[in-house]
C-alpha cells in the first residue's frame, strides 16, 4: 500500500497492464494470421469487387412500401447487368457471358422478391425470410404448401442478395429486418383483418423471424404490424460458432491491396444459380451480431414474463448441422420458451449398424446430448431409425414434461447412400430441379446440384470433395411438409357445415 500512495504502481494494475498487452498481440497476430492465409484463396473476380449503390438500407426501406421496394430491387439488377456488361468474361460461371445457370426465358427468377397467391379464397397470410447468401428459392417450395391451403405468400429478396458475392460486403443484418418488416406490411395488406398471420424463416431467415416476433412483443403498439400466431423455422440459426466473434477483426487489412481476400472467408467458382458460393467475412459476422441480440432479447423477455406472449414455434432440425449450432436451437431457444404448444423435430443420424464404425464419438452420442431436461415445456420430437437393423424410419415424441417417448412408425426410409441430413437439406424435396438427388426434368437451371456424385483422382476439382457430399435435398421433406400442413390446419377455421 505504501508504494501506491508514494508513487509505485500497484501489482493489481501491473497484472492488469500485462493482460491487456497480451490481448493486443494475441489480436494483431490473429489479423495478421488471416490476413496472410486469406492470400492462399483463388483470384478475386470482378463479381467479388462490385458495389451496388442501389441497394437500400434500413433507412430507406422504412421508408418504402411493397412497390417502391420492387422498384429498387429492379435498379438493383438494372445495376447487376450493367457490371455484367462491363465486364464481359467468357466462361460457363455465373457472372460469365457464356454461363447458361439461371432462370431461363418465361420462367420465375426466384433472385428476385417474390408475392404468391391463392387460386381460391384468401384464407390466411405468411412472410417467409430466406437464409444467408441464399435467395427466395430456398423457399419455393413450402411456399407451395402455403397457397395451397389458401395462403398469401410474401418472400422478400433481402439486401445484398440475389445479385453478386460482393453484395454481402455492404449488407447490415438491421436492413434484413427492416425489409422482413415491409414484407409483413405487404402480408398485412393482401391478407386483410382477422385471418391467420404465419412467419416462417430458413437459417439466418429463421433469426430474423424471431426477431421480428419478439419486437412486436416487446414495443408497445407493434408500430402497426401483425404479430405473428405462429412460426416455423428450418435449420434456424440460432447460435453459430464462438470463431465468429472474430470476424470483424479479420478485414482490418482488406484496404490494403496485398491483402485484399481478407475481407473472405471462402472464394470458390459461381456454379449456383440462386445461391453464393463465395462468402465474405461481413456475411458472417453479421449473423453473428443478430444471434447475439436475439439470444440476449428472447433471455430479456423471459426475465420479464413477457416471452408467454410468444407464438408457438415449429422447428425442424438436423442434428448434425456444419452450419450453425444445434445445441443453441435447443438450450437458447427451446428451453427458453413458454408453454405454448411449440415442437422441435431432430432428424437423428443414419443409426444402421453397418454405418455405427464411421461415425465419430460425438457424433453419435448427439442425440444424448440435446435431451431437453426434467421440466422441459415443449414438444421434442427425434425422427431416425426404427433400430440398428434396418433403414426404416420412425419418430420418437416426446411430450413435455414426460421422459418417455412414444415411437411411431413412418413409411420412410434412409437412402443407402445417405448417413444425415445437413443444414442446407431440409426445405428441398428428392425431386427438385436443381437440389434433388433425383431431379424432376420438366425445369433447368443449367446445373442439377444434387446429382452430382463425382469420383476420381485428387487435386483436379476447383470445388471442396466434401462440398460436394454434402445432402442437398431432404429424403424426409414428405414429413416435414405434413407437418407444416397440420400447422397450416391448426390456425385456419373448421369448414362451414352445409
Amino acid at each position: 500500500m505504501r508504494r501506491a500512495l508514494s508513487g509505485g504502481v500497484h501489482p493489481g494494475w501491473r497484472i492488469l497492464r500485462g493482460l491487456a498487452l497480451a490481448w493486443l498481440l494475441l489480436t494483431v497476430g490473429f489479423v495478421l494470421a488471416s490476413a496472410f492465409t486469406a492470400r492462399g484463396l483463388p483470384d478475386l473476380q470482378p463479381w467479388h469487387r462490385w458495389e451496388f449503390a442501389s441497394e437500400p438500407d434500413a433507412a430507406r426501406i422504412n421508408g418504402m412500401n411493397w412497390r417502391g421496394y420492387e422498384r429498387a430491387e429492379q435498379a438493383v439488377f438494372d445495376e447487376l447487368q450493367a457490371h455484367l456488361a462491363a465486364n464481359a468474361t467468357p466462361g460457363r460461371y455465373r457472372y460469365q457471358a457464356g454461363s447458361t445457370l439461371g432462370a431461363r426465358g418465361g420462367a420465375t427468377d426466384w433472385n428476385r422478391s417474390q408475392v404468391l397467391m391463392p387460386a381460391g379464397a384468401v384464407r390466411g397470410g405468411v412472410l417467409m425470410l430466406h437464409g444467408l447468401s441464399d435467395s427466395p428459392y430456398s423457399l419455393r417450395h413450402l411456399a407451395q404448401r402455403y397457397t395451397a391451403q389458401g395462403f398469401v405468400v410474401v418472400i422478400p429478396r433481402m439486401p445484398g442478395h440475389g445479385t453478386a458475392p460482393s453484395g454481402l460486403r455492404q449488407a447490415q443484418w438491421m436492413d434484413w429486418l427492416a425489409a422482413a418488416e415491409l414484407g409483413a406490411r405487404e402480408v398485412k395488406a393482401r391478407t386483410g383483418a382477422g385471418k391467420p398471420f404465419h412467419l416462417l424463416g430458413y437459417s439466418n431467415g429463421a433469426a430474423l423471424a424471431l426477431k421480428y416476433a419478439m419486437d412486436r412483443v416487446d414495443i408497445n403498439g407493434s408500430e402497426g404490424l401483425p404479430a405473428p400466431d405462429r412460426m416455423v423455422m428450418v435449420s434456424p440459426m440460432i447460435g453459430i460458432g464462438r470463431l465468429a466473434a472474430f470476424a470483424r477483426l479479420m478485414p482490418l487489412l482488406g484496404g490494403i491491396p496485398y491483402f485484399e481476400k481478407s475481407r473472405w472467408l471462402d472464394v470458390q467458382p459461381e456454379f449456383n444459380p440462386f445461391k453464393y458460393n463465395s462468402f465474405p467475412v461481413n456475411g458472417v459476422r453479421q449473423s453473428w451480431l443478430l444471434t447475439g441480440v436475439v439470444q440476449a432479447q428472447l433471455l430479456q423477455l423471459r426475465s420479464i414474463g413477457r416471452s408467454e406472449r410468444l407464438p408457438p414455434i415449429l422447428a425442424f432440425q438436423s442434428v448434425l448441422d456444419g452450419t450453425v449450432s444445434t445445441a443453441a436451437v435447443v438450450r437458447n431457444l427451446f428451453d427458453q420458451l413458454p408453454a405454448n404448444g411449440s415442437e422441435l423435430v431432430l432428424f437423428d443420424i443414419n443409426r444402421q449398424a453397418v454405418l455405427a464404425p464411421m461415425f465419430t464419438q460425438s457424433a453419435n452420442a448427439l442425440v444424448e446430448t440435446l435431451q431437453p431436461g426434467d421440466a422441459h415445456t415443449y414438444r421434442l420430437t427425434v425422427v431416425g431409425n426404427v433400430d440398428a437393423d434396418t433403414a426404416n424410419i420412425a419418430e420418437r415424441r416426446l411430450e413435455p414434461g414426460q421422459r418417455q417417448a412414444v415411437l411411431r412408425p413412418l413409411a420412410l426410409s434412409y437412402p443407402a447412400d445417405v448417413y444425415s441430413l445437413s443444414h442446407v437439406a431440409l426445405p428441398f424435396p428428392m425431386d427438385d430441379p436443381l437440389y434433388g438427388l433425383q431431379p424432376r426434368m420438366d425445369e433447368d437451371y443449367g446445373i442439377r446440384i444434387g446429382t452430382m456424385a463425382l469420383h476420381g483422382e485428387r487435386g483436379a476439382l476447383s470445388v471442396a470433395a466434401e462440398q460436394l457430399m454434402r445432402l442437398s435435398c431432404n429424403p424426409f421433406y414428405d414429413y416435414l411438409a405434413q407437418r407444416v400442413d397440420e400447422a397450416i390446419e391448426a390456425d385456419l377455421p373448421p369448414p362451414a357445415q352445409p
